[in-house]
């Protein structure tokens, strides 16, 4: 009995999940157990990786060998040439500034506030959602626009809790950096999100997927 289910467990197809500060496994936990029934013969193992502006595309290009899946924000060319990306929904643009800083008890930002200000952004190239902000920021000489390292880590976070500068940042990191508090602003930008997978995918891969999308359509 014990050799059964030992045999059983080597059995079992193993999906590998990056895990990062910035792009943190909980979010496709929440759609793993979505999916569960249909994924009984297989078992989770989380791996972790840092999130380190100078080593992030090569983390990238090891999805299909260190990794199956990660969950993030994706909308970086660079990162596109190395994997697939399966969206499932946007996050907010939002600006993060120190909590001591005049700004941090608004409630909603409008983009006259930024007036006077140093904004920090991913520079120019990469990101069509970052350049068309940009772009439309730049007719506004009154704001100021500090390039940052074209992907973000924790160092990135640490320069706005020491400049005071604003910083450009996704909702779903509000919560990264405890000196600094992320406000929303009257725009519409949004950037997606989803599964990053490999520009060869296993059986076992395109069979999640697919139950990913069934579940994608059922939930409109």
């Amino acid at each position: 009995l014990e050799k059964a289910r030992l045999l059983d467990r080597q059995s079992q197809k193993i999906f590998r999940i990056g895990t990062s500060l910035l792009n943190p496994a909980i979010r496709f936990m929440e759609l793993w157990y979505k999916l569960y029934d249909e994924f009984q013969d297989c078992q989770l193992q989380l791996v972790p990786f840092a999130d380190d502006h100078e080593g992030i595309l090569s983390e990238i290009g090891q999805i299909g060998k260190k990794f199956d899946f990660l969950f993030g924000v994706c909308d970086s060319s660079f990162w596109l040439e190395r994997c697939q990306f399966l969206q499932l929904g946007t996050f907010h643009k939002m600006i993060a500034v120190p909590r001591s800083h005049r700004l941090a008890g608004k409630k909603l930002l409008d983009i006259k506030d930024l007036f006077g200000e140093t904004l920090m952004m991913v520079k120019e190239g990469d990101s069509p959602v970052n350049d068309r902000i940009r772009k439309d920021l730049s007719r506004y000489p009154a704001i100021h626009i500090e390039d940052t390292p074209p992907y973000f880590d924790i160092s990135v976070f640490n320069r706005c809790a020491a400049t005071g500068h604003p910083l450009l940042i996704v909702e779903c990191w509000k919560d990264v950096h405890q000196g600094l508090v992320a406000l929303p602003v009257r725009w519409n930008y949004t950037i997606p999100y989803g599964l990053l997978f490999s520009r060869n995918p296993s059986g076992e891969v395109l069979r999640f997927l697919h139950a990913v999308e069934k579940l994608k359509e059922k939930e409109g």
